[in-house]
């Protein structure tokens, strides 16, 4: 054969903008065949006769569909299977614009939480609106001397989820109103993990009200939480309020996020109401 009538893998790559690596693995994968493979240098060559192929698997890679439907095709082309692949994968490019819509929203929330932390004003109690909350959670007694005690309860809710709904800065752990009323701060009941309205959760799931809670942010985490509940208690005695649910204690900025311990941010939220 006249090797003038043919074209060198390099050259193919370039008129097609795909790379030599790209046309061997379509090669071994059968969906396209040199038209000439010298014996001695193991050079490919192409001829035009490989173009028209090339050009439906360069149109439908920009589909990004997947090689094995591509190389089906290629070995059975009719029209009507051409439609039935065009509209199996518009409706995979529609789930998967679904999908990168949610995680888009779960990054807007993340970095407005992030924002939030990082502008906290430590140490001092306040009086706030705490936003409607829904949670997956668990009643669980046990203290926490590590970060790493948090594992266990954790792994609990979770268990059964097909996929895992954690999400850094979403995970708290919380006193019961009767042992906050005990003034008994040393041992946690329940660990809870925050929900999305888009996480798709298989289990029991509550939902906080908009509430009225008294808050303290501290640099710390778990562990340094003593001293910030009793420092509620005395707000609360102080301003006449009454204790009305279970304590909500959220690490905002921890290890999840930073190696750093000066950084981290650690709120610890009570609901109350008016006497």
């Amino acid at each position: 054969m006249e090797k003038k009538e043919l074209f060198k893998i390099g050259d193919v790559a370039k008129m097609f903008h795909v790379s030599v690596g790209s046309l061997r693995h379509y090669e071994k994968l059968g969906l396209i065949t040199p038209e000439y493979i010298d014996n001695d240098t193991g050079y490919r060559y192409y001829s035009t006769r490989q173009f028209e192929c090339l050009n439906t698997i360069r149109y439908l890679r920009l589909l990004d569909m997947p090689l094995e439907d591509i190389s089906d095709f290629l070995k059975n082309r009719d029209a009507e299977k051409m439609k039935e692949m065009l509209l199996n994968q518009r409706k995979a490019v529609r789930d998967r614009k679904r999908e990168l819509e949610i995680i888009e929203k779960k990054i807007d929330k993340r970095l407005d939480q992030l924002e939030d932390a990082l502008a906290s004003k430590l140490d001092t109690v306040n009086l706030i609106k705490a936003e409607r909350l829904k949670i997956a959670w668990i009643r669980k007694n046990f203290s926490i001397s590590s970060h790493l005690d948090l594992e266990t309860p954790i792994r609990s809710i979770e268990a059964g989820q097909e996929s895992t709904a954690v999400f850094l800065g979403k995970v708290g752990v919380g006193i019961a109103k009767e042992n906050l009323l005990k003034k008994k701060y040393d041992i946690y009941d329940m660990v809870f993990l925050i929900l999305d309205e888009e996480d798709s959760y298989q289990g029991k799931t509550d939902v906080l009200p908009e509430r009225l809670c008294a808050s303290v942010r501290f640099c710390g985490s778990h562990t340094e939480a003593l001293s910030y509940y009793k420092k509620l208690q005395e707000f609360i005695d102080e301003n006449n309020l009454e204790i009305c649910g279970f304590s909500e204690e959220i690490t905002m900025i921890d290890y999840g996020l930073t190696n750093d311990p000066s950084q981290f941010v650690t709120e610890i939220r009570i609901p109350v109401d008016s006497r």
